[in-house]
């Protein structure tokens, strides 16, 4: 049983999605960021850095930190969603999430939805610096069905959850045909649809 601990932000959602991808048995514990829980030293021993999520496979006693890395041991462990043929391209834009979505996008949250008016540069730039990932994301999958190629992997896992905050942005999702497309397609998923509800509180995926 993998126990996932959890707040409700993208890089979480990540975790719950694959988890209802692969049909591994789990549980969700929730971290409380508003409240300081994530700097326990009960968690820190498990998060170095006092972020979520993490994991603890309890079959073996395992815990991983970072969604990139739990993504790729999921992927590993199931033999799903990370093909060994294909493992280059889907790490390449597993790492681009990871590197470049996923931070600036979060930056965009922070200064464009969060805390507007304080800084007009920061609001400038990462607003910006979104609709740049929204372009070159369109870009890409005008080229290939799904990030890594033909097949949905975690690459698509991982950079899904950041799109479904597309309202957040301001930014006009229905303007990318392909974009808007593909995270369409995924959001029709079961295990999608199920894992982005993963406190089970009605959570329902915004549409473009």
């Amino acid at each position: 049983m993998i126990e996932l601990f959890s707040s409700e932000t993208p890089n979480t959602r990540k975790i719950s999605i694959m988890l209802e991808e692969i049909g591994f048995d789990y549980k969700v514990t929730k971290i409380d960021i508003s409240k300081g829980e994530q700097f326990n030293p009960e968690f820190k021993n498990i998060s170095p850095f006092n972020k979520t999520p993490v994991i603890i496979d309890h079959e073996n006693g395992k815990s991983i930190f970072e969604s990139g890395a739990i993504l790729i041991y999921l992927g590993e462990k199931s033999g799903k969603f990370y093909n060994i043929k294909n493992r280059t391209e889907i790490n390449q834009w597993l790492m681009a999430q990871m590197g470049n979505v996923g931070p600036m996008i979060g930056q965009h949250h922070q200064f464009h939805h969060f805390n507007p008016g304080k800084s007009k540069f920061g609001e400038d730039k990462f607003f910006e610096q979104a609709k740049r990932i929204y372009k070159d994301l369109e870009e890409r999958l005008s080229n290939s069905k799904y990030l890594a190629g033909e097949d949905y992997t975690i690459a698509d896992i991982a950079t899904w959850p950041w799109i479904s905050r597309h309202e957040w942005h301001d930014i006009g999702l229905k303007n990318y045909k392909y974009l808007s497309g593909w995270y369409v397609e995924i959001s029709k998923r079961e295990a999608v649809i199920k894992g982005f509800d993963l406190f089970k509180n009605g959570s329902k995926i915004p549409k473009p």
